[in-house]
């Protein structure tokens, strides 16, 4: 049941179908946003420079990082599938947001790929920490770490 949602959530925010952080619903239950919330969706770049010219559709097509409040799924340059990281903490700071992982057993299969290993990170000093660096409002970074040494740019659904 849980691996259906991720799922579908992961194919919500590929789609442009999930309501903005601020949604009424949300409001009106009176619970506050994740720490997060504002990166929610598909970013590109990271690896290589975003180009500036880049459409909507072309950057959906092949995400590099989405952002959901439950995991953080990547893609990487040997393999097809996206890894997934499940979110333990995320907490903000003056900077951006940090991202503590559960540590996995790996290798049980992912939402949309292999399962991640302990050693499966972005390239930082420890792989299960993630520090996001917001930049504005659709451009981030994540500082020190070899696997993204360009700033990441938010895809647009239009």
């Amino acid at each position: 049941m849980r691996r259906t949602s991720k799922l579908l959530a992961a194919l919500a925010v590929l789609s442009g179908a999930i309501l903005p952080p601020a949604s009424t619903a949300v409001q009106a239950q009176g619970a506050a946003q994740p720490p997060h919330a504002y990166l929610f969706g598909t970013w590109t770049g990271g690896i290589f420079p975003a180009p500036s010219n880049l459409t909507s559709q072309a950057c959906l097509s092949q995400p590099v990082v989405i952002f959901t409040r439950d995991l953080v799924l990547r893609a990487t340059l040997t393999d097809q599938m996206l890894t997934e990281r499940e979110i333990e903490t995320a907490r903000a700071n003056p900077q951006g947001t940090e991202f503590r992982f559960a540590v996995t057993a790996g290798g049980s299969g992912g939402l949309l790929g292999g399962g991640a290993s302990p050693q499966v990170g972005f390239g930082c000093e420890d792989p299960n920490v993630l520090h996001v660096q917001r930049r504005g409002d659709n451009e981030i970074a994540f500082p020190g770490c070899a696997d993204f040494p360009n700033p990441l740019v938010r895809c647009h659904t239009r």
